[in-house]
């Protein structure tokens, strides 16, 4: 079973077949085919036991040893691109390397929009391969958690996967 999962991965067939099932699920849903707009977002989580040190680090802010999975969903929810680094990494260099892979992988996203983790160089980068970026700011006045328009689809994204018990720790 191992043998046709890393023979698909190294032969691209594993994104070819992910792509097409998430072309099937918009056209159903009377969408184009390809999205015009994601929403970009970081998690850090624990590393597992068996995870090697020099691919971790711990993520300052959140106190989270491990590492950290950058996620850039449609405004359906569908994944369409994942980075993975150790959780010291800055969220600019996972947006940065998550605009690249959403710029490489289809080219008709126009927009992306991210939280106040993500600064100015995520911005600027945004311009280089084509993607407006928009900093999406919370209400000061409201306290505790308080879905955002349109971003809480990567929220509910990341509460999907974290059902999955060997996603819950790296």
């Amino acid at each position: 079973m191992k043998y046709y999962f890393y023979t698909w991965r190294d032969d691209g067939i594993d994104q070819t077949i992910h792509d097409l099932l998430r072309w099937q699920v918009r056209e159903m849903a009377r969408r184009k085919a390809d999205p015009s707009l994601v929403v970009l977002d970081t998690q850090s989580v624990h590393a597992a036991a068996g995870v090697p040190a020099q691919s971790t680090g711990r993520d300052a802010a959140k106190k989270v040893p491990g590492r950290k999975r950058g996620l850039a969903v449609d405004v359906m929810g569908l994944v369409i691109a994942v980075v993975v680094a150790a959780a010291s990494a800055h969220e600019n260099a996972v947006g940065i390397t998550l605009l690249d892979k959403v710029a490489a992988d289809t080219d008709t996203v126009q927009k992306a929009l991210v939280d106040q983790g993500f600064k100015n160089a995520v911005v600027a980068h945004g311009q280089k391969v084509g993607i407006e970026v928009e900093i999406v700011e919370r209400d000061p006045t409201q306290t505790g958690f308080v879905p955002q328009a349109r971003r809480w689809v990567v929220e509910r994204a990341y509460g999907i996967l974290m059902l999955h018990r060997r996603l819950v720790r790296d």
